[in-house]
């Protein structure tokens, strides 16, 4: 199993949301009760006991509602919200005739709409479980029913039911199992819904009950199981039978688990001791919880601040009203008396104010959520319909499962992922070789890249597996000449192992294998002309180089996790004795006999290759033994066998003894195959300052070496921590040496940077600061030279690359309340954490943790039943729809086929979906405080009597048919830069991880633009109209005209700012912007027409008003001038702040016009624009001899007991693999820093720049905070990376100064995209196009600054190895 072994055996029940029935006492309901919450009791075939306990039925149910319940849980969970409550608070009020100014429909339709919508969502969403739990429950099981097998549903069986299960079918139940068509009562399960590992394992029956193997006498076992209470320990079972007046221990070896499969086992039968919800499988699924994005719980606090404000004004024109009403409304009362109910002032005022809060009510209208949603829906058909997500191979799309986390997932910091099947295919590959000091395999040839060809096995070996691939013939021609090292290589790979060989058919092999890369290495040996073919409890069968062969096989040395290794002794047809070891190098080299030491430093530098390509390693070594020592060590390891006390450690001694002195073989390297694509994944989401945690149930050295395969881990990490203590106080140790020396490299290295920058600009010298409320921009500040970080902030301010690898039993103390923080503040601060032989709940745990503590946005994702919980924990669960079943697609948020579509999933429609709900949001505020508060400026000159400024049909129609489309074509629609730009500079992803588009700030600064444009609105007509008069003379100061004119102005207004917002233009913005300002001229002059007025002349007052109104010039001068005095303050705003400080954004858009504009082949994908990119850490791999420990036998004991004594046997018989992850700030900051430090320093007599003072304040976008756009370095400067790149790759030379500008300005407009395209501010930082001939032209930081900002510096070259400063960087054409 993968999950840790090391747990106490403390029984942990895990208390279900489950209601279950309640029975009064039935023989002792007390004792009952007190029995069930400490132990189980099951007794077999008899249904009466076991009901008096009242245990769970098999019945699953995931589904939140029923038809009954359905209406009032759904329409109680929808008014939870607080603005659904606002609205039906609003709508009580507009039934009152007395306070209501509008109709009671402009609020009941789009309510009713918006609960409709939801409805019908989550109506479909429960379906889809419903249909999914039926789909188990009705899954159908043989139950043995008195004495005869009958065929029953899944949710009719009960605990105490004898079950069959037969080949491939999937486990029903928790169960004990009773006996198997196999010897000895073993059977062979598939565990990947519970760990996700697809290789077998055994489990065995008790041997008292392994003879009942016919239905007759199962149905006369009456045995009582006695056992722990249900629980989520996958790897744990205690209990014990009762049978016959005798007792039988059973353990976890004894059970088949819920989820798991039955494999290469005929039948079975098992006896239920846990039913549905009360299964492990269950136990560890977790809770089904209603995920909401931040931005709807930002929404929800704002509704709250909106409401008080809407109250603050009521009251203001409700005591304006009173005041009014004292003064001057008495005044009238002999013509204009009071409503009847009402009899004085205060009482006047206390209407008017409820008047108001229904008037004013429309700065949050219901309409918003109504477009929310809409916008969300068509954000998750975008997902659905990307074909650049679709899996050809599969034949499966992505697939959003929920419409409500789209913009969340634009907004990710942490990625929690599985490993096997979400980061690697499960499929190992033979890939290199070492034997005698020779290296053979591909990529071995140092004269450069040569196609790849597949070696072709079939005419040298008929029994060869088509499907094996090899791709180096050196190795082969070895074999065939007869080396003898290469055929004792192979010899050794096919005698020394575990795995079962199955012969359906002559030379039809089939190989069960408890590990992967057991059937990897045996099928090598196959290939290579040493097949295995069959095995006896004391033979091995093979077939070498076409002849048959069979070896006696005298023992098995057996692998475990602390041996590292397996051997194998066996003796040839010959009489010669030979042990044949492999294992991991770290032990296996230490045991080598002295003459071995040139070949073992030979051997070393092969391995430590190998680990650089994140190879899983394997050293092979051989001993020949005489009769006599066997003999010896045979009696020895006899009486170790037979110890009755310390068995295993005398075991353990005794293979200790006889595996020394060895003869080194070679070494083997293994590939688990990543899946496509996910290096480069893993690097994209890196710069895009997401961090990865691999929270798996695999063994240690297997998840670090595939974290170097990911480029997770690299040798340039400054260092990786290893926790695995086994108690809490070794644990709390390993956490503060590992806190503690983060600390002292990280002040190390900040101290050696200060030395060498000393007196010149620092650039992480400085402290970020947050500013306004909402988190807005960013300062960077130079903190006091001698005041050390405080304490608390020592963490957050680490500078290198560490990385966390901690093991289950470790992680289960470490998520102890005590010192959780301390854990999550050490794992924070590394860029890399592996958590390794984790359940299913730890997982989960994990996720909940860095939620709690860092308050940041988690995703999840994995493919098997056992990253459940881990996907419903997170803020986004995403599915992997592969090998091992679809009960993670059915708890993921989103689900596709392939690990690397989740950059586009984020970076593109996450970033979009972000992005545009924002942008969205601050127009819909916007939009509805310039037409609300209109109303609250006329109640000053209406008398506070809760008039309208316009017709109610105006009021109606606003929201619902003037403003509602052009903004949901932007919500909808709207890009900053094509979805290529965004995976070719990640960088931008980080507004969304700062929350920079929408929060408090912007929607402080949104609403005072709003109430600015009513301000403008309603004065300059009114100053305007006051003393305006028609060409007849007539003067146009009336109600009618006023409303008209202010109407008009303010969808023009508002049509204008859209079209300024949207930065991505379709034809549907087009109709749907124009359309709809050309939609209110039309819908106006219908409503104030003749027809309708003749028609309904107590519904349409403003006949004729439109006609009238809008044929006066100075009625559209006043339009206009409006307009313009709205606008262009905007205008000059966003001009002031591109030109000023540009957002990246912004850049990327600049380079983008310029491509176009000069026409030029420069477009890359992603993985184009790291090609190139420096190879600084090209060769540095393999310097870790820890990366050479990855060999995975299997995370339990093996198999060896079992073969030996028989029990087992059957009656019958890259893309990215330079990629740089050091991180730098942004290349725009540094820009931006280089320019600042030109405009404060004057440039010294011999043209080179002094350094900018050090204590600056800068002040820089929100985008600058930590890795560059496409890779560098975090703690070395542009300067630095350029002046330790290759000098080959630059010529620095002075630029003319006879050149002219309009030279330079053409070979900057063409350098920049190329330049920001390739990635040029790399380690690697510049680079050389059109090869090395002199036609070739070279891009440098100097070119870049000229394309994006005008300025220009004078070079001079050198050849110092100090880093250079800012004058010394130049561009030069040649």
């Amino acid at each position: 199993m993968t999950v840790p072994k090391d747990i106490p055996d403390k029984w942990f029940p895990l208390v279900l949301p489950l209601k279950r029935k309640k029975q009064k006492a039935v023989n002792g309901v007390k004792s009952t009760k007190k029995r069930t919450e400490e132990e189980r009791r099951v007794r077999a075939n008899d249904r009466e006991y076991n009901e008096k306990f009242q245990y769970a039925s098999n019945c699953i149910m995931t589904s939140k509602y029923n038809i009954v319940t359905f209406l009032p849980v759904n329409l109680f969970e929808q008014f939870q919200e607080v603005a659904n409550t606002y609205f039906l608070f609003l709508l009580i009020l507009q039934l009152i005739p007395q306070i209501s100014s509008l109709s009671w429909f402009t609020t009941i339709v789009p309510l009713a709409l918006v609960l409709s919508i939801t409805a019908v969502k989550d109506a479909t969403d429960d379906y889809f479980r419903h249909k999914s739990d039926n789909q188990v429950n009705n899954r159908q099981s043989q139950v043995l029913i008195r004495g005869s097998l009958q065929n029953e549903k899944w949710m009719n069986v009960r605990v105490g039911d004898i079950i069959k299960l037969e080949n491939n079918q999937f486990v029903a139940a928790d169960l004990l199992l009773l006996s198997s068509s196999e010897p000895h009562g073993l059977c062979y399960i598939e565990t990947a819904e519970l760990d996700g590992e697809s290789n077998m394992k055994v489990r065995q029956s008790v041997p008292v009950t392994s003879a009942l193997g016919d239905p007759n006498n199962l149905a006369s076992f009456d045995g009582e199981v006695v056992c722990e209470p249900p629980n989520n320990k996958l790897d744990r079972f205690c209990g014990t039978l009762y049978w016959r007046d005798k007792k039988y221990t059973l353990t976890n070896q004894n059970m088949l688990l819920r989820g798991c499969v039955l494999r290469n086992t005929e039948a079975c039968y098992g006896l239920v001791i846990f039913a549905g919800p009360d299964s492990k499988l269950m136990q560890n699924s977790g809770r089904t919880k209603f995920k909401r994005t931040s931005i709807d719980r930002l929404m929800n606090t704002l509704v709250l601040w909106i409401f008080g404000f809407l109250v603050c004004m009521g009251v203001i024109l409700a005591v304006g009203n009173a005041v009014w009403e004292r003064e001057v409304g008495s005044l009238f009362q002999s013509y204009l008396p009071w409503d009847p109910p009402v009899d004085n002032f205060m009482f006047s005022a206390f209407l008017s104010f409820w008047s108001y809060v229904i008037i004013l009510n429309t700065v949050v209208p219901i309409s918003l959520y109504v477009s929310v949603e809409v916008i969300r829906l068509g954000h998750s058909y975008f997902i659905n319909w990307d074909k650049q997500m679709f899996c050809s191979q599969c034949n499966t799309p992505a697939e959003a499962r929920t419409t409500t986390l789209n913009e969340e997932l634009g907004q990710v910091e942490y990625i929690f992922s599985d490993k096997t099947g979400t980061l690697t295919q499960n499929i190992m590959s033979f890939n290199k070789c070492s034997i005698n000091g020779q290296t053979y395999g591909e990529g071995t040839d140092p004269l450069g890249p040569q196609p790849k060809v597949k070696v072709d096995f079939t005419p040298f070996n008929p029994l060869a597996d088509p499907n094996f691939c090899f791709y180096d013939d050196t190795l082969l021609e070895s074999v065939k000449v007869g080396d003898t090292h290469t055929h004792k290589f192979f010899r050794l790979l096919s005698l020394c192992h575990t795995v079962m060989s199955e012969e359906k058919s002559e030379g039809e092999l089939f190989y069960k294998a408890q590990s992967p890369d057991e059937s990897a290495l045996v099928t090598a040996a196959r290939n290579f002309g040493f097949v295995f073919r069959s095995r006896t409890p004391g033979t091995i069968t093979t077939t070498e180089m076409g002849r048959p062969v069979t070896y006696t096989l005298l023992a098995i040395l057996d692998f475990n996790n602390i041996r590292k290794r397996m051997s194998v002794i066996v003796r040839n047809p010959e009489g010669r004795i030979c042990l044949y070891c492999k294992g991991a190098d770290t032990v296996l080299l230490e045991r080598l006999h002295p003459s071995n030491q040139e070949l073992m430093n030979i051997t070393s530098d092969h391995l430590n290759e190998y680990a650089a390509d994140g190879l899983r390693t394997l050293a092979l070594a051989y001993r020949d033994l005489s009769e006599d020592e066997w003999e010896t060590w045979s009696e020895s390891h006899r009486c170790a066998d037979k110890a009755a006390s310390c068995r295993e450690d005398r075991l353990a001694a005794a293979y200790e003894q006889i595996e020394q002195d060895m003869m080194l073989l070679g070494a083997t390297a293994i590939e688990d195959k990543l899946q496509e694509g996910v290096q480069e994944t893993i690097a994209v989401l890196s710069l895009a300052n997401i961090k990865i945690w691999v929270l798996t149930g695999d063994k240690q050295e297997t998840a670090v070496n595939i974290g170097y395969s990911c480029k997770m881990l690299t040798d340039d990490m400054t260092d990786v921590f290893i926790i695995s203590g086994h108690t809490v106080q070794s644990v709390r140790q390993e956490l503060g040496r590992a806190k503690q020396r983060m600390i002292d490299l990280s002040r190390t290295r900040d101290g050696e940077k200060e030395e060498e920058m000393a007196g010149g600009f620092m650039e992480n010298g400085f402290k970020e600061v947050q500013e306004g409320d909402g988190g807005g921009g960013k300062q960077l500040q130079c903190p006091p030279p001698s005041a050390p970080a405080p304490p608390s902030n020592l963490m957050d301010n680490i500078s290198g690359e560490f990385a966390l690898v901690i093991n289950g039993h470790s992680l289960a103390h470490a998520l102890e309340a005590d010192m959780e923080t301390e854990f999550v503040s050490t794992a924070c601060a590394c860029k890399a954490v592996i958590c390794c032989r984790v359940t299913p709940l730890q997982k989960a745990q994990v996720v909940e943790l860095i939620k709690k503590h860092k308050k940041a946005v988690t995703l999840a994702i994995g493919d098997g039943a056992n990253d459940v919980s881990m996907i419903k924990s997170a803020h986004i669960g995403v599915g992997i729809s592969g090998q091992e079943g679809i009960q993670a697609v059915l708890a993921s948020d989103y689900s596709f086929s392939q690990f690397r579509f989740l950059q586009r999933l984020l970076l593109v429609h996450g970033r979009w979906s972000y992005l545009r709900m924002c942008r969205f949001l601050c127009y819909f505020f916007y939009k509805n405080f310039a037409f609300t508060m209109v109303h609250f400026w006329f109640g000053f000159f209406c008398g506070f009597s809760a008039q309208t400024v316009y017709d109610q049909y105006f009021i109606t129609l606003y929201n619902i048919v003037y403003t509602s489309l052009p903004v949901l074509a932007m919500g909808i629609f709207d890009q900053d830069v094509p979805d290529q730009r965004s995976l070719e500079y990640p960088k931008l992803y980080e507004p969304g991880q700062l929350n920079l588009l929408f929060n408090k700030r912007e929607f402080f600064i949104c609403i005072a633009q709003g109430i600015y444009t009513s301000v403008v609105l309603f004065f300059v007509p009114c100053a305007v109209l006051s003393n305006a008069t028609q060409s007849t003379g007539v003067p146009l100061a009336d109600y009618q005209t006023f409303a008209v004119t202010t109407a008009t102005a303010l969808v023009i207004v508002v049509s204008v700012q859209i079209a300024l917002d949207t930065g991505f233009w379709t034809v549907i913005n087009h109709v749907f912007v124009w359309g709809s300002l050309g939609l209110y001229f039309t819908i106006m002059f219908a409503l104030h027409s003749q027809t309708l007025f003749k028609i309904f002349p107590n519904q349409f007052h403003f006949v004729g008003s439109a006609q009238s109104t809008l044929l006066q010039p100075v009625v559209w001068l006043t339009i206009a001038l409006a307009t313009a005095i709205c606008i262009v303050p905007v205008l000059a705003f966003r001009f002031l702040k591109v030109d000023l400080k540009p957002q990246l954004s912004d850049t990327v858009r600049y380079t983008q016009l310029v491509r176009q504009k000069k026409r030029k082949p420069v477009g890359r994908s992603v993985g184009g624009a790291w090609c190139g990119v420096g190879s600084v850490s090209e060769g540095r791999l393999g310097a870790r001899g820890s990366r050479r420990s990855g060999y995975a036998f299997a995370h339990q004991e093996g198999f060896g007991e079992l073969i030996t004594s028989g029990k087992n046997m059957r009656l019958s018989s890259l893309a990215l693999a330079n990629f740089a992850s050091r991180h730098s700030s942004t290349w725009i900051d540094t820009l931006r820093r280089k320019k600042h430090s030109y405009a404060h320093t004057p440039p010294s007599a011999s043209g080179e720049s002094s350094p900018a003072p050090s204590c600056v304040s800068v002040s820089v976008p929100p985008l600058s905070s930590s890795s560059s756009v496409l890779g560098g370095t975090q703690d070395i400067s542009i300067e630095e990376e350029r002046g330790a790149a290759p000098v080959q790759n630059t010529q620095a030379v002075a630029a003319s100064p006879t050149q002219t500008p309009p030279t330079l300005a053409s070979a900057s407009e063409e350098a920049a995209p190329q330049a920001l395209n390739a990635g040029v501010l790399t380690p690697a930082a510049v680079r050389a196009h059109g090869g090395d001939s002199p036609g070739g032209w070279t891009v440098t930081l100097g070119t870049v600054q000229e394309a994006l900002f005008g300025w220009k510096t004078r070079t001079i070259a050198s050849n110092s190895p100090d880093p250079p400063s800012v004058a010394k960087e130049t561009s030069q054409i040649e």
